[in-house]
């Protein structure tokens, strides 16, 4: 049946449409949440790791609400701004009176933390905020949030979420196919932030951490979210940054984007091109992304 509305990856037909209709027209009484964590049941909806995809039905039903194509009963609740909500205190005056200027050698052991969903990630949001040039905001989806600890202080802070739907460069690069790269993109990774505080003066380090990280985001990724992932990625902006540490860490450079944004509908450049890198995390990686990742 020819698809009526497309929302991330999946298409979305005339008769989808109206099945939402009739699911809102039924439950007269339901909210907005419950509807949609009715939708995923109905249409088996699920992530990997089996939980319900709510928030990407929730996201789906309203953006069909304000295209007209279905009527959505009145919001109940509205939430806080999302990323004031997740705006924590500025750190402690003892986390930057301690300036590190010296080799990676007598920095001394280094303790990379997974943080998320754990009391760690408040930190992580407040370091983000207070010394990263874009802030912090709270990814949506799937996502990691690492702290680097050297003699129990942060030193640095990376974050991994959900990765972009269209790569032109990425994709080629893989050589996946539109079905593919829409079964298989959860199974990718891209690095949102990177922050080494402004007091850590210490020469590799970043490309150190990245190597470090990139050894064990896998296994990390499967224990949160019943999955592993097989290549990450990233934006560079060139007017900012040259990319050292990651060529350093044996990223690979694939190329500029576009310049038009992930929603963009006019094809026209309306933001700054920024350099795509990617590190694939096994050599069968293309393998893993075309046929299905398993091990």
């Amino acid at each position: 049946m020819e698809s009526a509305f497309a929302y991330r990856g999946r298409k979305v037909s005339a008769a989808d449409i109206e099945f939402i209709r009739r699911l809102i027209v039924e439950h007269p009484q339901m909210s907005r949440r419950r509807l949609s964590a009715k939708l995923c049941e109905a249409w088996n909806w699920v992530q990997p790791n089996g939980r319900p995809r709510d928030m990407i039905a929730r996201s789906l039903m309203l953006e069909l609400h304000r295209a007209g194509h279905i009527q959505l009963p009145a919001q109940r609740f509205i939430p806080h701004n999302n990323a004031a909500r997740h705006r924590a205190p500025e750190p402690a005056l003892s986390l930057v009176a301690q300036p590190r200027e010296c080799s990676l050698a007598q920095l001394g052991p280094l303790e990379i933390r997974q943080v998320r969903r754990t009391p760690a990630e408040k930190l992580f949001g407040s370091l983000m905020e207070a010394h990263h040039y874009l802030g912090y905001t709270q990814p949506v989806g799937e996502h990691l949030k690492y702290l680097v600890y050297a003699q129990d202080q942060p030193i640095s802070a990376l974050a991994f979420s959900s990765a972009p739907r269209h790569l032109g460069p990425r994709d080629r690069f893989i050589g996946w196919s539109g079905p593919q790269r829409r079964d298989h993109l959860h199974l990718l990774a891209y690095n949102t932030r990177y922050l080494l505080l402004p007091w850590v003066k210490v020469p590799h380090l970043a490309s150190h951490l990245l190597a470090r990280v990139a050894r064990q985001i896998a296994a990390d990724w499967q224990a949160l979210y019943g999955h592993r992932v097989y290549l990450l990625e990233t934006f560079i902006d060139p007017e900012r940054f040259r990319g050292t540490c990651y060529r350093a860490a044996n990223w690979i450079y694939l190329g500029l984007t576009t310049g038009r944004g992930k929603a963009d509908q006019t094809r026209r450049a309306n933001r700054s091109l920024k350099q795509l890198w990617v590190y694939p995390l096994r050599a069968d990686f293309r393998d893993r992304l075309t046929r299905g990742g398993h091990g």
